[in-house]
């Protein structure tokens, strides 16, 4: 199990990233989503119709000359963009007393039991907040 809540300390621990708190310092304890960027995709689609709009107006080239390769390109794309059907990333987010935050990357697979971790510790802020004012 990644997170590790002991009365008086919480410790982290998932794949090479490792923290530890006490319970009091933690503030903000959370999954962050992410929507997952592009770039390289979307720089490699505006390229190619470049190219292409160029070949089309400034070369002398006959059409099956450009056009195979540059559909070509465009199946790899599209390919390279769809191949994995991950819309989002997925960080615990942990901000301490002293302003400082650590952002640690987590798997799909391992969201749901981190949520479940990260939910039962709100559970015992929450009760030990209740009895220092009740």
């Amino acid at each position: 199990m990644p997170i590790t809540i002991t009365p008086d300390k919480i410790k982290f621990c998932y794949q090479s990233n490792t923290w530890q708190y006490d319970f009091d310092e933690i503030k903000e304890l959370g999954i962050l989503k992410k929507k997952k960027t592009y770039f390289l995709e979307n720089g490699a689609f505006i390229c190619v119709t470049a190219i292409a709009y160029y070949c089309m107006i400034f070369s002398n080239l006959p059409d099956l000359y450009y056009i195979i390769p540059i559909l070509l390109s465009y199946t790899f794309i599209i390919i390279a963009r769809f191949y994995k059907p991950v819309d989002f990333i997925y960080f615990v987010l942990v901000r301490d007393i002293y302003e400082k935050e650590i952002r640690t990357k987590i798997d799909l697979k391992d969201r749901v039991l981190i949520g479940k971790q990260i939910d039962h510790y709100l559970d015992l802020q929450f009760e030990k907040n209740i009895r220092k004012t009740a």
